[in-house]
């Protein structure tokens, strides 16, 4: 059994902002990582997660010109923080409507198609052809399937035809179906670890860019910058308890488990009590790291809303009894 005496608390005391990047797929296509972590909720510093997809617009119609085997694209805004024009703290872009896209149709017996309607990584609209073949496919890259579109690029929509004839295209052959014709940005849903610095999908990406890749994802992060609370103890970590609930029936009783998220806290001695810098955070979305050994590589990391509770007693220092409101339960890196 060990007695702890090098103890550390150490709070947010600012944050560095980062560029956006690319995060790594896990081999899963439903986990993507970061290897910048943990990431800042702080006012300001929040993260902007950036899976590439259509926000708004993008509506494909027949060419109003009425040209042969032509559809126009309406203008519309992306999220693609690393496509040419994307803002550098959103991630958006907005791409100008387009109009007479032309679209290849089969030749011979081959007479199914997909075309592919996106905008690559310039920012502009683009049609990439499939395979022309007999019937239609709904495998990625094989012949009458939809092609394979390049990495970088957004898929907005899908022209299937079924003649080898030149001829206006109708609207019953445009597919603007999220999640089979259209990638969204919104779409899987997604859910944030902001001290591991991952996403998970609800399910996993569908692998429609050359190579068979997912598409991109990236994130605008920023991570803390800490200092030490000076005279801090009794670090309590925020943790998950369970509770047993039971109900009585004729033939027995039936039980139930229940689970909640307590709060963090620790105590610390202030100077006025009143213009102590941690004083100023009351209120933020902060991280905490917590240190059994000051010298170790060890270390435990929260983050929650800050709040506390100050005493004033007579001929003493200042006390503030702080909490930290989580959203989810501290976690432990080992540092190995």
């Amino acid at each position: 059994m060990a007695i702890l005496t090098t103890q550390t608390i150490e709070y947010e005391s600012a944050a560095s902002q980062q560029s956006f990047a690319a995060l790594t797929d896990s081999g899963d296509h439903t986990v993507f990582t970061s290897t910048t972590t943990p990431w800042s909720q702080a006012s300001g510093y929040e993260p902007v997660i950036g899976p590439y997809g259509v926000i708004d617009g993008g509506a494909v119609i027949p060419a109003v010109g009425a040209g042969n085997n032509n559809v126009d694209a309406a203008a519309v805004v992306l999220m693609a923080p690393g496509m040419t024009g994307a803002s550098a703290t959103t991630g958006r872009i907005t791409v100008a409507a387009d109009t007479d896209l032309s679209c290849t149709r089969g030749s011979s017996t081959n007479t199914h198609i997909i075309n592919s309607i996106t905008v690559n990584s310039s920012g502009a609209y683009a049609v990439v052809a499939g395979t022309a073949t007999t019937a239609f496919s709904e495998t990625r890259g094989a012949s009458g399937g939809p092609p394979f579109i390049p990495v970088g690029s957004i898929e907005v929509a899908q022209v299937r035809l079924t003649s080898i004839t030149a001829a206006p295209i109708t609207a019953d052959e445009i597919y603007q179906v999220v999640g089979t014709h259209q990638e969204r940005y919104d779409y899987p849903v997604y859910s944030v670890d902001y001290l591991r610095g991952k996403i998970t999908f609800s399910a996993a990406l569908p692998l429609i860019h050359t190579g068979s890749v997912a598409k991109s994802v990236r994130a605008r992060v920023a991570t803390p910058v800490f200092a030490e609370i000076a005279n801090s103890r009794d670090w309590v970590p925020a943790e998950t308890s369970n509770t047993t609930n039971s109900e009585s029936y004729y033939d027995g009783d039936v039980g139930s488990v229940s689970s909640s998220l307590g709060q963090a806290s620790f105590t610390a001695a202030l100077q006025s009590g009143v213009t102590d810098g941690i004083l100023s955070k009351v209120g933020q979305k902060l991280i905490f790291r917590f240190k059994p050994s000051r010298s170790g590589s060890a270390y435990q990391l929260t983050q929650g809303v800050l709040g506390v509770a100050r005493t004033f007693g007579v001929k003493s220092s200042p006390q503030g009894s702080f909490t930290v409101s989580p959203e989810q339960a501290s976690v432990d890196f080992t540092g190995l």
